[in-house]
């Protein structure tokens, strides 16, 4: 069982430069249609600085730390057992290319169900940029399957 005295447990603040051609890239890869997400002159004649940060790429960009499985290995978590449950994003104003932003990651919560059989941990994000101000919030679950006793 995972201990839920990691609880509130913060990783080290990281920091990812976003990038055009990864936006572009990203837009590409998921079929975006709207030329603001892959063209700087339709997303600058749309009134945005650059290219804007599509909504679910900020958990591609925080892919970039230093260890993206830090919190998983400090959990102790068996890769053999462990599934995505869920993920949930909160936006509260928009990134562009060229920015600097800065993530902020903890462990939110730590649960089990059917007697220990499923945990789950919940890890919160905070992204704000290089002005400090919130961009995002994000927030996922990785669900880990536990042998139930015979």
């Amino acid at each position: 069982m995972i201990d839920t005295a990691f609880i509130g447990h913060r990783m080290p603040p990281f920091t990812v430069d976003v990038e055009k051609w990864r936006l572009k890239f990203f837009a590409k890869a998921t079929g975006q249609d709207d030329p603001v997400y892959h063209d700087e002159s339709a997303a600058r004649a749309a009134g945005y600085p650059g290219l804007p940060v599509p909504p679910t790429f900020f958990f591609c960009l925080e892919m970039d730390a230093p260890n993206p499985a830090a919190i998983r290995d400090l959990l102790g978590m068996d890769y053999r057992t462990v599934l995505h449950g869920e993920q949930r994003f909160a936006y509260h104003r928009m990134a562009f290319a060229g920015e600097r932003l800065t993530f902020e990651q903890r462990v939110a919560d730590i649960s089990a169900k059917k007697g220990g059989a499923l945990e789950f941990v919940t890890r919160h994000t905070r992204v704000t940029n290089a002005a400090g101000e919130l961009v995002a919030e994000l927030e996922a679950v990785t669900v880990i399957r536990n042998p139930v006793p015979a």
